[in-house]
This record gives structure tokens, sequence and C-alpha cells, in this order.
């Protein structure tokens, strides 16, 4: 129950008691993933993987068909390593219901948003899910750096949306990033930590501020890489095999940043350089060319490599 002091407080401070019946993790089986990109699918397979139906919503038919047939392989690819049983991949496709149409939503437990990494986007969408949605429902979003508690403000429900970080691929790396916006309920924080646990993942839990946890160290570093690259320090197979072979990273900063996609690296630290207003932040010039070029990295097979039609790579010449 809560204490006199804590309703006070909700009063005082804007937030809206939850209407409705709180949600708790064993009523939860319909999620709803809008964007089936890089990061929408990941999360999708993830999801049916563990028992959900999943409402996926993208813009188009083609997307949806493409979204569908590599989560298809993924299953498979994870049939032939015998971290999924034979059998269940077809199950788990069967649990993907893929839709153009966001009304689709009106009857999920929980939505968690994957579009690109665009503010005004992500806020006129949240504002949509609120009207279309359930009282009940949670809306999360995987956002890298936009502030949760900007998307829970025009939402309609505030105390009912948080972040869930995924890492990228979803279905490979282990942590999500539970992020408690300035007014999200602890009920939600609470249904988000056990939903990520259902998933077979591992919550953290990091305030609303820029980057969270992961990217406010990350980015810097990636940056600094990039930095490194364009002054000539090194090749860009140098830097990487440096800090892998150095540091011990499984995978080197420039070879992350093509797997993030250049794109999504600029747009966070874009947001960190502006929310925080520290130099240290400001996106490598080089960076800034590349995504101006289409350079955006492995999904565009080019970035600070070279990628063909099954991933290999080769260096490629830097332009200044």
């Amino acid at each position: 129950m809560r204490s006199q002091e804590q309703m006070e407080h909700r009063h005082q401070s804007g937030e809206r008691e939850v209407g409705g019946p709180t949600l708790i993790i064993d009523r939860v089986s319909r999620i709803g993933i809008v964007g089936a990109g890089q990061m929408g699918r990941g999360i999708a397979q993830v999801c049916v993987v563990a028992g959900y139906h999943v409402e996926l919503i993208d813009v188009g038919e083609v997307q949806l068909k493409g979204a569908v047939a590599k989560i298809r392989a993924g299953l498979e690819r994870a049939v032939e390593r015998a971290t999924l049983a034979a059998g269940r991949a077809e199950e788990a496709l069967a649990l993907i219901h893929p839709s153009t149409t966001l009304d689709r939503l009106h009857e999920v437990h929980v939505v968690i948003e994957a579009i690109p990494e665009n503010q005004e986007q992500k806020q006129t969408l949240f504002a949509e899910l609120g009207r279309i949605c359930q009282p009940e429902t949670v809306l999360a979003s995987n956002t890298s750096s936009i502030p949760i508690t900007k998307l829970g403000a025009v939402s309609g429900r505030a105390d009912r949306v948080v972040g869930l970080h995924f890492m990228n691929p979803a279905p490979v790396m282990n942590l999500v990033e539970v992020v408690r916006g300035l007014n999200t309920s602890e009920e939600t924080v609470a249904l988000a930590l056990d939903l990520v646990k259902h998933l077979g993942k591992t919550p953290v839990v990091a305030n609303d501020m820029p980057g969270f946890i992961v990217n406010r160290v990350l980015m810097p570093m990636i940056n600094e890489a990039i930095f490194a690259l364009e002054q000539g320090v090194a090749s860009a197979e140098a830097i990487d095999q440096a800090m892998t072979a150095g540091t011990n990273h499984p995978v080197g900063p420039l070879t992350l940043a093509d797997r993030i996609g250049l794109d999504t690296v600029l747009a966070i630290c874009e947001v960190l350089h502006r929310e925080l207003g520290d130099p240290k932040f400001r996106p490598s010039p080089l960076l800034r060319r590349y995504v101006e070029a289409g350079w955006l990295g492995r999904k565009t097979g080019r970035g600070f490599y070279r990628y063909d039609e099954v991933g290999e790579r080769a260096t490629v010449t830097v332009r200044a």
C-alpha cells in the first residue's frame, strides 16, 4: 500500500494514479512491437521464443515480409546451434502477427517501440499509442538515448511508460536496460523487470539520463576511435585489433559501430552532446560524412568496412 507521503508526492508532481487494475506479468500474453527493422525484428524473435504472441507493426508489407524472413532465418540458426529445440522454430513463427495497422495494438498488454532514433517521430507515436491502447497497457521504448520522460509526457499515461533498451543483436545479447522515467510508477518498473526475466534476459535499472548506462560509457569510446581513424592514428583494422587484443573486448569499436549502424551512432552522440552540453560527446566529422554518404555500416554494405551478402568484410580506405 502506498504511504500518504507517496500519494502526496504524486499529486504535487502531476503524476496520475494508475487507472484500472495493475498489470502483472502473469496477465501478459500479447506484446506489440512497432518497427520491424534490425532491433524490432530481433526483439520480436526473443518474445516469440519465450512464448508470447507478437503483433509486429511496420509501415509496409515489404518491410514486414523481410522481417519475418529474417526472424525465420534466425530461428533456424538457433536450431542448428542447439540453442532452440527442433520444431520450436515453426511454433515461434506462428506467434508472429504482422500488420501495417496500429489499431491491432488495442488488445496487447505491452507495446515495445523500436522505430528509428528520432524524438519527434517517437513522441508522435506515443501520443497515438496512448489513444489506441487499453488504459492498463504498458508502453515501452527501445530508445538508446531519447528521454523516457519526454515520451511519457505525450502518452497520457506517463506512469505506464518505461524504457526497455535491448542490446544489438537482441536474440544474442543478454542485457536489457530498464529505464525509469520521472513519472514511471513502481508497478511499471516491476512489470518491466519481470518481463525481461521471462524473456531470458538480464535487466539493469537506469534513471532517465541521456544515454542511460551503456551508451553513456560506450559512445564516447566509439566516437574517439572514429576521431583516431580520421586523424591518422592507425587504420580501422589496427584500432579494432588494439582494443580486442589489448583490452579483451569481443569486437573492436569500429566493427561495433558498423554493427549498430552509423546513423544510430551519430543520432546518439548528437543527443548526448545536446542534452549534456559536454564537448567530449561532439560527433566526429568523419562519422557525419559517412552518414551523409549513406555509408551506414553492415546494413548498407559499407561503413568503416565493406560487407558482402554473407557479412564478410574488407577494409575501406578512409577519405578525408
